[in-house]
């Protein structure tokens, strides 16, 4: 399967379904629970985040830690982030991010609320998708107010 998306920006791509899912998500809340609403698109992006963690493994060839540190450029393009890598290696790989677009724009479309469930809540289960024995901590994001996103990924026992 030839990967189309990758050449938009992956940005553009969230700016486009936020604008989607936003008013969608408005509109359901007057006939459900927003509360309810929320909790099934966060599952929903969950899987679609892992069969595409899955496929980008597929297309690739390999599942490595090294393969997967070099998908970021999706993520990174127009500057949509900006990161300071730490350590990148067979068995670890981790980095900040210090600028964050994503967030800005979920805010400039006011819906900051909704950046970490359209944006954020992929990040685990993208990496479980690629290769589920690649484990991630990530402990604070730009989206819920730090100063930096930090991620650090890493196989078991390093």
């Amino acid at each position: 399967m030839d990967d189309n998306l990758n050449r938009f920006g992956v940005l553009n791509r969230r700016e486009i379904e936020a604008r989607i899912l936003a008013p969608f998500i408005e509109a359901l809340s007057e006939k459900f629970p927003q509360e309810e609403i929320v909790a099934m698109l966060r599952e929903t992006i969950v899987q679609v985040a892992r069969e595409q963690g899955a496929a980008m493994a597929n297309l690739l060839g390999e599942n490595d830690l090294l393969s997967f540190a070099g998908t970021l450029e999706a993520w990174t393009r127009d500057n949509a982030l900006e990161i300071e890598i730490l350590e990148e290696g067979a068995d670890r790989f981790a980095f900040n991010v210090t600028r964050c677009r994503y967030a800005e724009m979920y805010r400039a479309l006011g819906i900051p609320e909704l950046g970490v469930v359209l944006s954020c809540n992929r990040d685990f289960s993208l990496v479980e998708g690629f290769n589920p024995n690649v484990g991630l901590e990530r402990t604070q994001t730009i989206m819920e107010g730090a100063s930096h996103c930090d991620f650090r990924y890493r196989l078991p026992g390093k």
